[in-house]
């Protein structure tokens, strides 16, 4: 059945547009009037018809359509007859009593809404001035909520650009948009401000602010004017910010080996927001906390975390913004690599803090929401764009962000940062799937990325690696991990690290079966050549070397030693021989076997034993919970 062919009735239900009219240009414009909370506005698309159709359907809910027309290219104007929203799909649909021929042409339509008090799409934020609280606008639309501000295709592959102007504007206030304002007039008590039109990009990135700031401003060595807004009177407050987001521009620009492609990048606090920030393109929008500094009263963990979520959202304008997923089941590619990359930037600005110590925490509770019975894939298969908030959780950002970290320790620095480049400049300005990064990453390191990482993200869980020590060979045996002692199913290509006796004897390999089997003859011998006990005691030690498998705890797994594997890491423990990471990784996995019923709590209360004069901080923060739970 063509499109002709079909009534309105047919598109009753559908949650994803038809693919028989794509936009290219939208010319916004939008009045807030923040007296009574409402706002109208019209918007002019820029389309093909790829299909001829007698329908144009879009996104949009909670909207007032007036007026709608269609242009072809031929200068030829015609009105629907009829206007309907489907508000179980968050649908409107065009019908015309003609077919739309095939070609470019404009779509106008007039509107207005109102300026909820939801925090979703275009909505009312409140600010005190002089004692007084008055209203402001704010628009936050990930993952759908475009279509509440002005009707449009909302959906991540249906990239466009995007004129914007915003009129009604009181004097006073500050209007700010994803590009450099290019005009600003003035009527009376109001000032109407244009911008710039945008690169191409997704719908849940555009973005419009309105409210009363002072702003500090830097520019980057690549020439890019970067502004923090901050409430009247705290500017100074957002200098930390600013100055973390100058160098994190200069730090990925070099890192992915492609500019920063907007002129400016705007940082702006606001009083209600519905997450920490959110990375709109060239306008992150921060909730108001997260953005201000105080150098002499905010506390250490505050500072770590306002690096860590403007890293996060900086990351997000190239890894989301410039290359953005096809799909919301591919989400994770968004805000796992985002995770990732602000502890990759955080680090190297700040290697004093040893900051993938921390991400330990991250793994940790990627590992335990992902124990459960109810977990999902990384990969989750969405349907409709407003169930997509159900996988903003731990599994695509935490055991997302982990996966890169396995997959990159096991591929190397230098291979992973050239893929990743490779990356960015063959998607940019494009949509992407998680099969296109493992192509890319498969073509640069000549390891089947594809076949050792398809399993992590499509298949629901982690593994227990069991190890067991017979002479000079490791036993392994993968299963599922469960918690609550729960039997599971599942197997996985696990990328294996491990060090004998010292951090300098490593060796990686890929656990491709349920078991397995190493000789580690080498590095026993490595082990021994190196070593030179200077009295009897340590003369014993080096007999019986330690085996800390997943060093540093980069791998998305757990680790069960078998009694004489078990000994010997508590020696090394109560010796001071390994890493915090590795004491952290092994306290950590011995409490959820124990939690699982796979390890007994006299084992358990002997390792904690042994950590009773340690002083490092994510150590003694695991314990402490582990104490607590």
């Amino acid at each position: 059945m063509n499109q002709n062919e079909q009534k309105l009735e047919h598109f009753k239900g559908q949650h994803r547009l038809p693919k028989f009219a794509i936009p290219h240009r939208y010319d916004l414009t939008l009045k807030p009037n923040l007296h009574v909370c409402t706002f109208s506005g019209s918007v002019i698309v820029n389309l093909s018809i790829l299909e001829s159709t007698r329908f144009l359907l879009l996104n949009s809910i909670d909207l007032v359509i007036h007026e709608s027309s269609f242009t072809d290219s031929n200068n030829h104007k015609v009105v629907p007859s009829e206007v309907a929203v489907d508000k179980d799909v968050e649908m409107l649909v065009l019908v015309f009593n003609k077919p739309l021929s095939v070609g470019d042409g404009v779509l106008e339509i007039n509107f207005n809404g109102v300026l909820n008090e939801h925090m979703k799409g275009f909505y009312k934020g409140t600010y005190v001035d002089g004692g007084v609280r008055k209203n402001m606008a704010t628009t936050t639309f990930e993952p759908s909520d475009a279509r509440r501000c002005f009707p449009c295709w909302d959906e991540p592959a249906l990239k466009a650009t995007f004129k914007i102007t915003v009129g009604d504007v009181p004097l006073e206030l500050t209007a700010i948009s994803n590009m450099p304002v290019y005009e600003e007039t003035i009527t009376g008590d109001f000032k109407t401000v244009c911008f710039e039109e945008s690169p191409i990009m997704s719908t849940y990135l555009v973005a419009v602010v309105v409210g009363l700031f002072d702003y500090i401003e830097e520019t980057s060595p690549g020439g890019i004017r970067v502004r923090s807004y901050c409430p009247v009177g705290k500017s100074e407050n957002g200098k930390l910010a600013l100055s973390i987001a100058v160098k994190s521009l200069e730090l990925y620009t070099k890192y992915f080996s492609m500019p920063y492609t907007l002129p400016k990048l705007d940082m702006v606090g606001v009083p209600d927001f519905p997450a920490g920030a959110m990375e709109n393109y060239g306008l992150i929008v921060f909730r108001e906390t997260e953005l201000l500094h105080d150098d002499l009263h905010s506390a250490a963990a505050n500072t770590q975390r306002l690096l860590i979520v403007v890293t996060h959202e900086v990351g997000h304008q190239w890894f989301g913004n410039l290359v953005t997923m096809e799909w919301w089941t591919h989400l994770w590619l968004n805000e796992g690599f985002a995770t990732w990359v602000s502890y990759f930037a955080t680090d190297t600005l700040f290697p004093e803090w040893r900051i993938w110590t921390k991400f330990l925490e991250e793994t940790a509770e990627g590992l335990q929401l992902d124990a459960l019975e109810q977990s999902h894939p990384v990969e989750v298969e969405v349907h409709n764009a407003s169930s997509v908030i159900e996988v903003f959780d731990a599994i695509s950002y935490q055991k997302g962000s982990s996966l890169i970290r396995m997959l990159k320790e096991y591929l190397g620095d230098d291979v992973f940062q050239k893929s990743m480049s490779s990356y960015m400049k063959k998607y940019a300005y494009k949509n992407a799937k998680t099969e296109d990064l493992w192509s890319v990453l498969s073509e640069e390191s000549g390891v089947e990325v594809n076949k050792l990482m398809d399993i992590w993200t499509k298949q629901t869980g982690h593994p227990v690696i069991s190890v067991k020590l017979e002479d000079c060979t490791l036993q392994f045996e993968q299963t599922r991990f469960m918690s609550l002692g729960l039997q599971g199913e599942g197997q996985w290509i696990i990328p294996i690290t491990l060090s004998v006796g010292s951090y300098d004897n490593c060796k990686k390999f890929l656990l491709e079966t349920k078991v397995g089997k190493l000789d580690i003859s080498d590095l026993y011998h490595s082990y021994f050549s190196s070593s030179q006990p200077q009295d009897k005691k340590n003369q014993e030690i080096a007999e019986k070397p330690w085996v800390k498998v997943n060093v540093g705890h980069t791998g998305f797994y757990r680790v069960k030693y078998d009694g004489v594997l078990t000994a010997r890491l508590m020696k090394a423990i109560q010796d001071k021989c390994l890493s915090p990471d590795d004491k952290f990784g092994i306290l950590d996995d011995a409490y959820a076997l124990c939690e699982a019923g796979e390890g007994s709590i006299l084992s358990l209360l002997s390792l904690m034993d042994l950590y009773r004069e340690d002083l490092d901080y994510v150590v003694l923060s695991r314990l402490i919970n582990v104490l607590i739970l």
